[in-house]
């Protein structure tokens, strides 16, 4: 056996699946999705593609300085330049250094192409939280019964109502969602919509209540639908970003336009909401 063999091994190994577990973790749903609808790759949840994607990351850091430890003269060799002067800002250093830079302080800056390869990502999430389904608030399957109710205006009993119907096991109100559906072999979103009640019919033209308290997904939604879901005049809640110096197209996500504004979806909902609210 050769130690100098196992670490150059051991280094590529751990580089092919950290090279898994990176693509993955950037196509995997926001955490509030996954754990809502229990989703899994190769059987494995989020959480466990990420604690395999850390150690696998230490594994690989060891198996590199170790790495670093036979292959150090040669490594030295790159920084000399042709008078075999040790010289640390090399040709070849520079661009090096001037390319880990670019990556670095352009994703800060969030400039193209370093910003689209974020976005790209981002289209993975949002079309996983279309398809799977957004909590009722954030960590809902972690919350009791009892807190469930009082977070979604739900009545206890109706709770305990539908469960029993449905033929569901659980013990009492202080039992977690996710306790509740591992239980009965159900994901804590098809155990929600087991619980909560039909919506009642929107006629024709009509437009639901503007909501109270931000909900899951808000960010994603585009300010013209959002005002054509909520019957909000499109002008009024435009004039009332304007009064605060934000600056919005329609056509644009509240992410979208926060961002262009340093502000968070979050603030602009109370924007709204203080259109929803106002005769």
């Amino acid at each position: 056996m050769s130690v100098r063999n196992i670490t150059s091994l051991t280094l590529l190994l751990s580089f092919l699946l950290l090279t898994l577990t990176s693509i993955v973790l950037y196509i995997v749903p926001e955490g509030r999705v996954a754990y809502w609808s229990d989703w899994r790759m190769m059987g494995l949840s989020k959480s466990q593609w990420g604690d395999i994607h850390i150690n696998l990351g230490f594994l690989f850091l060891a198996a590199l300085l170790l790495h670093l430890y036979y292959n150090w003269k040669p490594l030295m060799a790159y920084m000399k330049n042709r008078a075999r002067e040790l010289k640390i800002f090399t040709p070849d250093f520079t661009i090096a250094l001037l390319l880990t830079a670019a990556f670095t302080v352009g994703t800060l800056l969030m400039v193209p192409p370093f910003s689209t390869i974020l976005d790209f990502g981002s289209s993975f999430k949002d079309a996983a939280a279309d398809r799977y389904g957004e909590p009722p608030y954030g960590h809902a399957e972690l919350s009791s019964l009892k807190m469930l109710a009082k977070r979604t205006g739900l009545e206890l009993e109706t709770i305990r109502t539908q469960l029993t119907a449905a033929q569901i096991r659980f013990t009492d109100e202080s039992q977690t969602l996710l306790a509740i559906a591992q239980a009965n072999q159900l994901t804590p979103k098809a155990l929600f919509d087991i619980i909560k009640p039909m919506p009642a019919k929107v006629e024709t033209g009509a437009s639901q209540p503007f909501p109270e308290l931000p909900f899951p997904g808000l960010g994603r939604k585009v300010l013209k639908d959002l005002c054509q879901e909520y019957g909000l005049d499109l002008e009024k809640v435009s004039a009332a970003l304007e009064a605060k110096g934000v600056q919005a197209d329609p056509g644009q996500t509240l992410k979208e336009i926060g961002a262009a504004n340093d502000t968070d979806p979050h603030a602009l909902f109370e924007i709204l909401h203080g259109v929803a609210v106002t005769p």
